[in-house]
């Protein structure tokens, strides 16, 4: 499996987020606390949005915690929103184009998790994908497919929807081939504006994702902890796992839900029932 965040909010230098932290995603890439793998090792990528509405991806096939141009670049680069995802492969081969956040236009898309027996439904999910779309698929992951399938179900027009379309065209596809439970996932997916984050599996035991408490409460909680005075209110980090031990800092996401994100408002969380 994997682990990743998603980050917006008031700009930060990416070391902040990436190596900082006590359980930092770069800690997490050698030893994940709550992964169904402890080790995620298979590459890593980030995307970010910067001058221009298109985001940009730095995408690697090394481990994570050994990058050092990884590590350079941290040091240097300011966000305000953010996608890195560190990659425990679950078949698909170790290369670049198998490296999460994908991205489309102004949109990125990582996801922990699986769709069950891939290979004997993979045929027919391929072939849903809009015939416009099928020359973008660069990699061999179903991760990408999914993300695909989202786009042609109307991701552009309707995120939640289009996801739950997705899930469920996958998972009558997974079934009819005799697959009892098709789809296991934690995906986060923005426009560079909004970010949107499911948790949902068809088992109904999906892996772990949380998100930060409202900075505001932190602060009046935590008044010494100088880490929290520089966020705007409405910055938000939506993760695998904790980044930390900070008491309260940290929200469990319920089973089959979508986290909404938007600048100056607080978070929502509606139900996600494909």
């Amino acid at each position: 499996m994997c682990r990743w965040l998603a980050y917006s909010g008031s700009p930060v230098l990416l070391e902040e987020l990436l190596y900082a932290p006590e359980n930092s995603l770069v800690m997490q890439s050698k030893h994940a606390r709550l992964g169904a793998t402890a080790v995620n090792g298979d590459g890593f990528g980030i995307g970010w949005y910067g001058s221009t509405s298109t985001p940009g991806l730095f995408l690697s096939t090394e481990p994570a915690w050994n990058d050092l141009n990884l590590r350079e670049l941290s040091a240097q680069i300011t966000v305000d929103r953010v996608f890195a995802h560190v990659r425990a492969s679950t078949g698909g081969a170790v290369q670049r184009s198998n490296c999460h956040p994908f991205r489309y236009r102004n949109w990125l898309w990582m996801h922990n998790g699986l769709i069950a027996k891939y290979p004997l439904v993979r045929r027919e999910l391929v072939l849903a994908v809009d015939p416009e779309l099928f020359p973008l698929i660069e990699g061999s992951t179903d991760s990408e497919v999914m993300f695909y399938l989202a786009v042609s179900f109307g991701l552009e027009q309707d995120p939640p929807g289009a996801v739950a379309r997705m899930v469920a065209f996958i998972e009558d596809v997974g079934r009819r081939a005799g697959v009892e439970h098709p789809v296991q996932m934690t995906v986060a997916v923005t426009d560079g504006s909004t970010t949107w984050a499911f948790r949902y599996s068809s088992r109904g035991r999906s892996r772990t994702l949380f998100h930060s408490t409202d900075v505001s409460t932190l602060r009046r909680q935590y008044p010494d902890n100088p880490a929290l005075h520089d966020l705007a209110d409405d910055s938000r980090l939506i993760v695998s796992e904790p980044l930390g031990d900070l008491v309260g800092a940290w929200q469990e996401v319920p089973e089959s839900t979508c986290v909404v994100v938007r600048p100056a408002v607080e978070e929502e969380l509606l139900p996600f029932k494909p």
